[in-house]
């Protein structure tokens, strides 16, 4: 069953500052005490999950129960149809512990040549986000987003962080990497978020933030 969240302090299970700065974002206007994992100094649970729900279940109940206080985790990948879904949950793992997107980039552009997907229907793939919201009780709940598009190569723009200079959403003609963060995420009052987190996010703001 949904349970409504307060305003109030919410824990940010994270240790990426891109994706920090961009869930601090979504959460600016609803009146939260953000703070993240990092902050509080909690260490990073391994990710043993074969999913992104699961994967972000561990991350948001390990900070709730740490703080005490409810936890919104973040699990995203990038997920390439030509390489079976890789790197999919192990996206970061493809950078490497200096987190290095532009060689996972390359990695995933040596990849599609060596299985010949050259031609534009053969370069598809999505990014996913799964957010998980963790009470200190055990309560969670979960919110999936996910968005297709194509994969440009070379990379193009400095914006966005991760895989987005590489990823051009269908229906627009600048990748991620070229937006700004509100272009991004892609709030309307008339259609759906544009980014799989914003998607999620979305999501988890009619189940969780919203009176009914």
């Amino acid at each position: 069953m949904t349970r409504k969240l307060e305003p109030g302090r919410l824990v940010v299970a994270s240790h990426n500052k891109g994706k920090i700065r961009e869930i601090n974002d979504l959460l600016a206007p609803h009146g939260f005490d953000v703070i993240s994992a990092g902050e509080l100094d909690l260490p990073e649970p391994e990710e043993t999950g074969t999913t992104f729900e699961a994967n972000a279940e561990l991350k948001a109940v390990a900070s709730a129960q740490a703080s005490g206080l409810p936890a919104l985790a973040d699990d995203s990948g990038f997920c390439v149809f030509a390489l079976n879904g890789d790197p999919g949950i192990y996206s970061a793992r493809w950078a490497g512990p200096e987190k290095d997107f532009a060689m996972a980039m390359r990695t995933i552009e040596e990849k599609l040549q060596t299985v010949g997907a050259t031609s534009p229907d053969q370069r598809r793939g999505s990014f996913v986000c799964v957010l998980c919201l963790a009470w200190p009780d055990g309560h969670v709940e979960h919110f999936r987003g996910e968005v297709e598009g194509d994969l440009v190569w070379p990379p193009r723009g400095t914006a966005g962080f991760g895989y987005d200079p590489m990823f051009k959403p269908d229906g627009h003609e600048r990748t991620f990497g070229e937006m700004t963060a509100e272009e991004k995420h892609g709030w309307s009052d008339t259609g759906p978020a544009l980014s799989h987190r914003a998607r999620a996010f979305q999501l988890f703001s009619k189940a969780c933030l919203e009176t009914k």
